[in-house]
């Protein structure tokens, strides 16, 4: 099992194109970033003072009321993680207990968004998942230990909460409005400064980048040309009213900076992640039941379409609200509640806001007819009952699963994985498997999300034939079944 380390949240993307995640990590002993001077001789025109009072030219925009009011309500994000080193007897024999395989504490940084005046605060999940410890430091340079409230890694947010009241906070905007062209502000703690303001445009929607690696990833981003930097990340896009409208997560950047692009999940999936944490301890994902992919040219020639858009149905699963409403193979959805979907990630953004058992109207067109049905959505074990902590899509034969993080890769020497995070009736519990378990492949394939799991076993217990781990103890396994 090849080891691998990433430090930080900086993702791998497109075309050797790196994702930056901004939940920056550096070992402790790592030397602080030193900022130099320009000391070039290229000759300049002396610069002048010049007097900025606020004269504001007609059709210019004003972001200093957005400003105002959102840079108190961002905080600063640290977190501690104790991460254990490989073992090098070579080097401990010759230079003692530096070398030895002790836990090493590991730090880093991100920011975050206070939602309400009793200290509820969103950031990114990839800022918070391996933290042992989480401390908030407000813009006014108060300290606070935070509580993880929940998680969810398809859309990479997190809820934490601090013990406060009367904070200031920012209030829900609509990201279904924002319009390619139109001002917005990110608010953030970029290379761990206090809050800093950026302006952009919105440059597009609808991103999908690839970068989410957990089961059913929901990525609908939203692009900005906002400058966002190594601690951005879970900080705010706000709009130009001061209303939160996304919240910042990645760049597209060949060196890991800031390289015009930035990218932020928009306000719409985030409150429904939020509200569903608050409210059942867990995110209610409504389903359609299909495999989709985008339109092509070929694909839209061959339906009939008038346009290139739309979600081609390449599969209906069996039970699933889709086979319920007679979806089938080939079908192209193009509208839901009434909302068009020109993509596979305008059609997931539209399905994320629901939960199981909402019902919705469905458009699709089948041999170039347009139909629209209603349609019953349903959670991930095919029925429409609330999803409660343990139940989850995470969760397979009784066990209820995460993927690995970066410092568990590096922990336990492996590139992927999933850790077994609770543990109920089930196969899993049968074989005396224990929570902090790691699975590494099933019936000889890589799984690195329970999804995997499933597909590796083709969702039937039967179908188990071999598994390879890492006990909570340390200790490598590889378990075979049958002939």
């Amino acid at each position: 099992m090849k080891g691998k380390y990433l430090l930080g949240g900086l993702l791998t993307a497109l075309a050797g194109a790196a994702i930056a995640l901004f939940a920056y990590t550096s070992i402790i002993e790592k030397p602080a970033a030193v900022i130099t001077k320009d000391s070039s001789k290229i000759e300049m025109p002396e610069a002048k003072a010049v007097l900025t009072s606020y004269q504001m030219q007609e059709g210019q925009v004003d972001f200093t009321y957005a400003a105002e009011q959102t840079i108190h309500a961002v905080v600063h994000v640290r977190i501690k993680t104790m991460v254990s080193q490989p073992d090098n007897p070579l080097l401990e024999w010759f230079y003692g207990d530096r070398y030895s395989n002790k836990p090493r504490e590991v730090a880093g940084y991100g920011s975050g968004v206070i939602i309400s005046p009793d200290g509820y605060i969103i950031t990114n999940n990839h800022v918070i998942e391996d933290a042992d410890n989480i401390e908030v430091i407000l813009n006014d340079n108060r300290k606070f230990t935070a509580e993880v409230i929940g998680r969810d890694p398809s859309t990479d947010i997190a809820l934490i909460k601090i013990k406060a009241d009367n904070l200031a906070y920012i209030r829900y905007g609509d990201s279904e409005k924002l319009k390619v062209g139109e001002w917005v502000l990110a608010v953030g703690n970029p290379f761990n400064l206090t809050s800093t303001v950026t302006a952009g445009i919105v440059s597009a929607k609808g991103r999908n980048l690839g970068i989410i690696d957990s089961d059913m990833p929901l990525e609908s981003y939203i692009q900005t040309d906002a400058a966002l930097n190594m601690g951005n990340s879970g900080g705010a896009l706000v709009d130009t009213k001061g209303l939160l409208v996304g919240i910042t997560s990645a760049i597209y950047s060949p060196s890991g900076a800031y390289a015009g692009n930035s990218f932020a999940v928009p306000v719409s999936i985030v409150k429904k992640v939020v509200d569903d944490i608050r409210q059942y301890g867990e995110v209610q994902r409504a389903i359609i039941g299909v495999s989709i992919t985008n339109v092509t040219s070929e694909d839209a020639e061959k339906q009939k379409l008038d346009e290139v858009k739309g979600a081609l149905i390449t599969k209906v699963i069996d039970g699933g609200a889709a086979a319920d409403a007679k979806l089938k193979e080939n079908d192209v959805i193009i509208k839901l509640d009434g909302v068009p979907v020109n993509s596979v990630t305008e059609l997931q953004e539209q399905v994320g806001k629901h939960r199981p058992g909402d019902k919705a109207s469905l458009t699709y067109i089948r041999n170039g007819k347009e139909y629209t049905v209603p349609i019953t959505l349903k959670n991930v074990a095919g029925n429409t009952s609330v999803v409660t902590p343990g139940m989850g899509i995470g969760n397979v034969f009784g066990a209820r699963f995460e993927s690995l993080g970066s410092n568990d890769k590096s922990s336990y020497n492996v590139d992927g994985g999933v850790k077994i995070i609770e543990l109920n009736d089930g196969l899993f519990k049968d074989m005396g498997l224990k929570k902090g378990t790691i699975i590494v492949s099933i019936n000889g394939k890589k799984v690195n999300n329970a999804d995997d799991i499933r597909q590796a076993t083709n969702n039937n217990e039967r179908s188990l034939k071999s598994i390879e781990g890492i006990t909570s103890d340390g200790r490598i396994f590889n378990y075979k079944f049958g002939n």
